[in-house]
């Protein structure tokens, strides 16, 4: 796949079981940060809140998530059953999608953003 020019030209690269997939985790990231941009990052899509927020992407057997490595580090426990790296954790295809768990960590991130630009502004 060429590196695509936004989210919508990214998902239409994938078949539509997977593009779904992709939607439903879109949908759930801009449903808990509404203010959120979207981008292109790194080749997949990217949400951009007050400094990199989340990203995803679909692979072979699974979708990435990508909650930076404070993301991970404050759901141990919820993500426990997942394939997880440093920053990133492994929704396999075979498994519905934790949605409610994925907005958790996504309004982890955006509330931790915004602690870090206000300390960043006091400075």
């Amino acid at each position: 796949m060429d590196k695509p020019k936004d989210t919508n030209e990214y998902i239409a690269g994938f078949s539509p079981e997977i593009q779904k997939l992709l939607e439903q985790v879109r949908q759930t990231v801009q449903k808990t940060a509404p203010d959120a941009e979207e981008s292109i990052s790194y080749g997949m899509p990217a949400f951009k809140l007050n400094g990199n927020l989340v990203y995803f992407a679909a692979f072979t057997n699974h979708i990435g998530f990508y909650a930076l490595p404070s993301g991970n580090e404050a759901f141990q426990k919820e993500i426990s059953n997942y394939k997880t790296g440093k920053g990133s954790i492994q929704f396999p295809f075979d498994k519905p999608l934790p949605l409610d768990l994925i907005a958790k960590i996504v309004k982890f991130r955006v509330e931790e953003n915004i602690q870090k630009s206000g300390l960043k502004k006091k400075k």
